[in-house]
């Protein structure tokens, strides 16, 4: 738990999407549609998210542990058309109209008035929510301590190696490549895992990837 700087309680900028589930330890975005005829952009595994307890004012912190495109029509599946996405476009513009793109976020904290707090926030953001990517500066300010870690090894659904392995390579391109806190990552890491030393090699490895 930490003062935050400004960054993390600044203007958010254009929203990903919107939260259309929530529980204690994730929350699930359907992004938002493109203005021209794509596919919403699906955000990376790993990728740093937020949104907001509107009554409390918190900042929930999430990272991506799952995403997904389907059929809004949950009777229909989506059959191969063998078409190109320029096709698509021209032949089956309607296509865009029957998917969404939902991401699942793992909320590893929170900011409340102005301090980090590296653990479960009381309440997820509510229903309806927006949901931004968080910028370089929240980033850099919320990974200048490691406990988040600790609730992503933890994390269900997904092989931890891969999300822990996801999120630090993330994060240490977005500090800019800074060796130093790649290693205080590693050590925090082999601190966690020091009875599971197969585990924690197979994250390292995939961080060196």
């Amino acid at each position: 738990m930490r003062a935050a700087s400004p960054p993390l309680t600044s203007q958010p900028r254009s929203a990903l999407g919107e939260v259309v589930e929530a529980s204690t330890t994730t929350f699930v975005a359907q992004c938002f549609e493109p203005e021209r005829l794509t596919f919403p952009t699906m955000p990376a595994l790993g990728s740093w998210t937020r949104s907001q307890d509107e009554e409390t004012g918190n900042w929930i912190y999430g990272v991506v542990c799952h995403a997904a495109i389907t059929p809004i029509d949950t009777v229909h599946r989506a059959r191969a058309l063998g078409l190109s996405a320029q096709e698509l476009r021209e032949q089956q513009p309607q296509i865009f109209a029957m998917l969404r793109t939902d991401f699942r976020s793992a909320i590893v904290g929170f900011v409340s008035e102005g301090r980090i707090y590296q653990y479960l926030p009381p309440r997820p953001p509510q229903i309806h929510q927006p949901v931004y990517r968080c910028s370089e500066a929240e980033v850099a300010e919320f990974c200048s301590s490691f406990e988040f870690l600790r609730t992503l090894l933890q994390v269900g659904g997904i092989p931890a190696d891969e999300l822990v392995a996801a999120v630090i390579r993330q994060s240490y391109q977005i500090l800019n490549r800074d060796r130093n806190w790649l290693l205080q990552a590693g050590r925090h890491l082999s601190s966690l895992l020091r009875e599971d030393y197969e585990h924690l090699s197979a994250i390292l490895r995939k961080i060196e990837a």
